[in-house]
């Protein structure tokens, strides 16, 4: 038996466990390393290409002493041929290994980015409709799109750039100390102060960085909301344009003040590392120059020493400048992190597959509580046999509609059980239990897509002739028919471009297009005119026979013919019966089906 307690709220508890977090951190840098391993063979390319440049650097700079030291002073015009043509080839080699490993920089990268934004993506649609519930929708699109796109900046060009730099610094150290060993000591120890100020200044980056990163997912939710066509239509029927303005103003404000604090964090230690490429030189040419001129140290060397230096200096600023994005990807890293570890829909350790529906459908003892909010259910029991229509009555928030989001799994009971013959539904695999079963809401969702690509959403490989059928069955197909495009119609975001009432005979034909043995509508005809609720109505008629459907109505003038009515209040179940048998009761039933028809008459 399962314990009490859905996903939803495992998922909460890992959310704000500390020790949990702790553990996290620990072994963010191993989940990070594994996500190269995949790109093993690249690497080792790069990682050929990264040191051939690095060696073929050396070059210029060592073919200068020799043309100072050697070709000039003898007037040797070959020789001084030789050098700049080995000079220019050298340039040219570079070059070409510059190109391969911008090539292998790129594939593992750009593919580093796919696999996390694949991962995450495929994560998200894991989890529990409680976490959707809980989030705001501009934050989970931040996530997924602008904090990515941070990581693909550093894989694409950072860390490519901290891996040659660090190449470039090693190459060089051994060349000066080859060179002169006692220049080289003194250029060494210049070193230490362009590179200990990065801890300190690190730390800080990190802090704040996370905080802005914070104060984006506000920006992007707001954005979301506000931009949105529903939003846009509330602001916009409640004339709130200069409220909007200032709310809008007033995080964009907050987000200013942080990114200029991230953009002053370690800015005078910036200023000694650019001071130091400077310096560093200066010194080896007062040093050199003196040694030049007592111990007879050629120019050649000196000149070839201070060459080099570019290359020790030059990329060790550079390796102390990208602290900001390093820091940058850690702090996103462990925001896509925090999403991959909440914890997805739970799945059985041994699950069944759920086939034919033989024998019933039961609620024994449920009770439910949605995340921080309120007890929707209350030790609900009833079953609903096989083929039989199934309604559910009440007054708004009585319940109805967490019964039928409890039977998909959107959500777990937090005490009791919900069988179908006889097996706790938690012991199906979650695809086949969800396979079977079709939904209509009462807000219909559709994609930016066409009139077809929408219905096949239900089942990709249905003819034409089925689609045809389905859409004939919801009342629909007239009006596809008489469109330009018919079928190829796009339907705009989120389906306004059409109706509230052909939205959900578009939503109707597509779940019946699914073919589902359950079939679940929650105020599925809201939305239609009273003409075209009668032709659904006709229609869904004949095509429940054979399927368990469970109907949540507000008129109760569409279920007076279910096999089976219940009747809710406050989260319990109060009357269950036929429309007969609920009228003869003479009690809460009666009282919802005597206002209603006053209404109707009124």
């Amino acid at each position: 038996m399962f314990a009490s307690g859905g996903p939803h709220q495992l998922m909460w508890s890992n959310m704000f466990d500390p020790e949990k977090k702790r553990i996290k951190k620990d072994t963010d840098w191993r989940r990070i390393a594994g996500l190269f391993r995949p790109y093993f063979k690249q690497e080792i390319y790069l990682l050929i290409a990264i040191v051939l440049s690095s060696c073929l650097g050396l070059l210029p700079p060592i073919l200068t002493l020799w043309i100072i030291d050697k070709a000039l002073p003898q007037k040797d015009f070959v020789a001084l041929s030789w050098y700049v043509g080995i000079m220019v080839g050298s340039a040219l080699l570079t070059g070409a290994a510059g190109v391969f490993q911008g090539y292998f920089n790129s594939v593992i990268g750009e593919g580093i980015v796919r696999d996390i934004r694949t991962a995450l993506v495929t994560h998200l649609h894991k989890l529990p409709l409680g976490f959707f519930t809980e989030t705001k929708s501009g934050e989970i699109i931040n996530r997924v799109s602008n904090d990515i796109e941070s990581i693909d900046n550093v894989l694409t060009g950072t860390l490519v750039t901290v891996v040659s730099n660090v190449f470039t610094i090693i190459t060089t150290i051994i060349a000066i100390c080859v060179l002169d060993w006692r220049l080289a000591i003194l250029s060494i120890g210049i070193l230490p102060l362009m590179i200990v100020p990065i801890f300190p200044a690190g730390r800080k980056m990190y802090d704040v960085r996370k905080l802005t990163r914070k104060k984006r997912d506000e920006v992007q939710a707001l954005l979301h909301e506000t931009l949105s066509l529903s939003g846009i239509s509330l602001i916009k029927s409640f004339g709130q344009g200069i409220y909007e303005k200032e709310r809008f103003n007033d995080i964009g404000s907050a987000l200013m003040n942080l990114e200029v604090r991230l953009a002053m964090v370690g800015r005078w230690f910036i200023m000694i590392v650019t001071a130091m490429v400077v310096v560093g030189p200066a010194i080896v040419w007062l040093v050199g120059g003196w040694m030049v001129m007592k111990y007879g140290v050629t120019l050649g060397i000196i000149v070839t020493f201070v060459a080099l230096l570019n290359r020790l200096y030059g990329p060790t600023a550079a390796l102390a400048g990208v602290q900001v994005q390093l820091v940058s990807a850690i702090a996103v890293f462990e925001r896509i992190f925090d999403y991959l570890d909440m914890d997805i829909e739970t799945e059985p350790l041994q699950p069944q597959t759920l086939e034919l529906i033989k024998d019933q459908i039961a609620f024994n003892d449920v009770s439910f509580s949605y995340p921080k909010t309120r007890q929707a259910l209350e030790h609900v029991s009833f079953s609903i046999k096989a083929g039989q229509t199934a309604a559910f009555v009440g007054h708004s928030g009585a319940g109805k509609t967490t019964v039928t989001q409890l039977l998909p799994r959107f959500y777990d009971p937090t005490e009791g059980a919900i069988a179908i013959d006889g097996t706790d539904i938690r012991e199906f695999n979650l695809l086949s239990l969800r396979q079977h079963m079709g939904v209509v809401t009462q807000e219909t969702y559709l994609f930016h897509d066409t009139i077809l690509n929408n219905l096949k959403y239900a089942r990709a490989e249905a003819s034409d002739d089925e689609i045809m059928a389905a859409a004939k069955a919801a009342s629909i197909y007239e009006f596809i028919d008489s469109l330009p495009e018919k079928f190829e119609t796009v339907v705009g975001e989120r389906g306004h471009k059409l109706s509230g009432g052909e939205r959900q005979r578009l939503a109707i034909a597509r779940v019946l297009l699914k073919n589902p043995q359950i079939l679940i509508l929650d105020e599925a005809t809201s939305s239609l005119d009273s003409h075209n609720e009668i032709l659904i109505q006709n229609a869904l008629a004949e095509l429940m026979k054979g399927r368990t459907n469970l109907i949540v109505a507000h008129r109760l003038s569409t279920i007076i013919a279910a096999d089976i009515i219940f009747v809710f209040a406050r989260g319990r179940l109060v009357e269950q019966g036929t429309h007969d048998e609920l009228m003869a009761l003479d009690a809460y039933y009666c009282d919802l089906y005597r206002k209603q028809f006053k209404e109707g008459q009124s």
